[in-house]
């Protein structure tokens, strides 16, 4: 077995993506030596101790991160700076600090200020999730096959960015680097957006007379069902994400309500040619994404 990518590891924040970190170290042994868990939340602490997924389950957020040689932030974005400014007198020179966060611009400004010297910052981003939260909700098969990018700082040291990149190389994940600004104009488009989209029918739907709504939820074909599936996310980190690349969102819901608008007036004038197009376009991006095994 190839030697550990870190000795000492805590995740802060254990529910789908921080218990499936776990897991996978567990399961393969060469990822850290030592797994340490916190959260604010005792229940979920007492939880992940009767999995026990992880080396040490520890309350404290100070001491949870003391003597790691790296520091995973898997709690909300909205989250981040309240959490380093616990944390950030309590790591150790060259620890790496990286996250999990599906914002990297908010990441970067967040915990940029608050990093001590001799930390390395390398922000990530796993591509890879359910609708489900929780430590139950964790596997260790989540990341294989999918991608994780990477963004780093331009002065973070390589070494640090080797590592990050390793530990979910080893997690089964396809790496890629990209800057923070371009990041998160492309996850708006293939994350953000479907998810807002998602919420938003799921709204529309509730809000009908309840006599039609019953009808809505009985009927549901399975384009309906796939949205309320985005739709039963997390509430605490979609909220936070929302408002942490609320520009980059923003820009994408207006190009989107443009091209929606153009559909809908295709509709209206009987533009069959119009219509088709874009039927065409959708079925194209689903085969490439099935050619790529993304899908």
């Amino acid at each position: 077995m190839a030697e550990p990518v870190f000795n000492r590891l805590c995740l802060v924040g254990i529910g789908l993506i921080g218990s499936s970190i776990a897991r996978v170290a567990k399961k393969r042994g060469d990822i850290a030596r030592t797994v340490v868990a916190t959260t604010r939340r005792a229940e979920t602490l007492a939880r992940v101790r009767e999995l026990g997924i992880v080396d040490v389950v520890e309350d404290d957020l100070g001491k949870a991160v003391e003597g790691c040689d790296c520091v995973v932030l898997c709690v909300p974005v909205g989250a981040y700076a309240g959490v380093m400014a616990q944390i950030a007198p309590h790591l150790a020179p060259g620890c790496v600090l990286t996250d999990v966060g599906s914002t990297k611009g908010s990441v970067v400004r967040d915990l940029g200020p608050l990093v001590p010297a001799g930390v390395q910052l390398v922000p990530a981003h796993p591509m890879a999730g359910t609708e489900y939260s929780g430590p139950d909700a964790g596997f260790a098969e989540l990341f294989e096959g999918r991608y994780c990018i990477l963004t780093p700082l331009p002065d973070s040291d390589p070494a640090a960015v080797e590592k990050v990149r390793e530990m979910w190389r080893r997690c089964g994940s396809m790496i890629e680097t990209l800057d923070p600004a371009t990041h998160d104009k492309i996850v708006a488009v293939v994350s953000h957006l479907p998810h807002l989209i998602a919420f938003t029918i799921c709204g529309t739907a509730d809000d009908l007379a309840e006599e039609t709504k019953e009808a809505v939820l009985k009927f549901a074909a399975s384009g309906f069902r796939d949205f309320t599936r985005i739709a039963a996310s997390d509430i605490d980190m979609w909220r936070d994400i929302f408002l942490n690349n609320r520009e980059a969102l923003l820009e994408m819901l207006a190009r989107f309500s443009e091209d929606a608008h153009a559909l809908g007036r295709a509709v209206r004038y009987g533009q069959a040619e119009f219509i088709e197009d874009r039927i065409r376009r959708g079925r194209k991006i689903r085969h490439e994404l099935i050619e790529r095994k993304q899908a």
